[in-house]
């Protein structure tokens, strides 16, 4: 496999994060219920497509502790968030995460911080601050702050999970199966403990369902990580700051949310801010 074929194969990831948004809220489930289904829909079609995955498990502690406790942290503060707060809003916030790991990406051995990442740090951090303007003026109510928190949490999470990974290079792409069926039994033991079953009612829930096992929440992490180890990271990580225009594109044309010039400021700020701190890496591509 060339560069060239596995750096479009890692952007297809994006292009599915891009609609775990709508397919979320479509569902209209418990987070963790959503969580143990969609998980093990995704490691199950993966199985199906690459029986040889089991044979891949046999991985370091830490690679299951930074691939487990990844995905599980991140999915359930995620579609948290999403049930409790007004999703455009809520998906913005969560895709920081572009923004974060320039950032720390920066601050790793060999890199440092430069002026355009604080730039572009002040701009995130400023869409940020009016994406959430006026709901904390008394118009959010509770739950809409938790799932506030939440999305912000969760953007921390992937960016940890990220870095990590960067780390784990040896680890191969089959593990992720791995990481997905352990967070699907996770997920649905934490539901029977503190959530009510709700199954979905009707079609297009289920096929949301379907759609995020298969789509956002399997095949995305397993082209993704191709796209890491044997892609271009810079072309892929320059590429991540177009979700949460396109999340947030894909959430109003499904109803889900209202135009709005917050909204559309908002998102220029996070996305702009994204390929400011990320100018090294466009650079270096460009002159290669």
């Amino acid at each position: 496999m060339t560069p060239r074929t596995a750096t479009l194969i890692g952007l297809t990831a994006i292009v599915m994060w891009s609609l775990l948004s709508v397919m979320t809220v479509a569902t209209a489930m418990p987070p963790f219920q959503l969580m143990a289904m969609t998980f093990a829909i995704g490691a199950a079609a993966s199985l199906i497509v690459r029986p040889s995955a089991w044979r891949a498990l046999r991985q370091p502690w830490a690679a299951w502790l930074v691939g487990v406790g990844g995905l599980f942290f991140y999915h359930a503060l995620y579609f948290a968030a999403l049930q409790l707060a007004p999703p455009a809003e809520a998906g913005l916030l969560n895709y920081l995460w572009p923004l974060l790991i320039v950032l720390l990406s920066s601050l790793l051995p060999g890199e440092r911080l430069r002026v355009h990442h604080i730039v572009g740090a002040m701009l995130g951090f400023a869409g940020t601050v009016l994406l959430l303007a006026g709901k904390f003026g008394g118009t959010a109510t509770p739950s809409q702050l938790v799932g506030f928190a939440a999305a912000l949490a969760a953007a921390f999470v992937w960016t940890g999970y990220s870095v990590m990974s960067r780390r784990l290079k040896a680890v191969p792409t089959e593990a992720v199966t791995g990481f997905c069926a352990v967070t699907a039994l996770l997920a649905a033991l934490v539901h029977g403990a503190i959530e009510t079953t709700a199954w979905p009612q009707g079609v297009l829930p289920w096929l949301a369902i379907i759609a995020l096992g298969i789509g956002p929440v399997g095949v995305a992490f397993t082209t993704w990580d191709i796209g890491m180890k044997r892609g271009d990271i810079r072309v892929l990580g320059a590429a991540s700051y177009a979700v949460p225009l396109l999340s947030t594109g894909f959430l109003i044309l499904a109803g889900y949310a209202q135009p709005s010039a917050n909204i559309a400021l908002a998102a220029v700020l996070i996305a702009g801010g994204g390929l400011i701190a990320a100018k090294d890496m466009v650079g270096r591509r460009a002159r290669s």
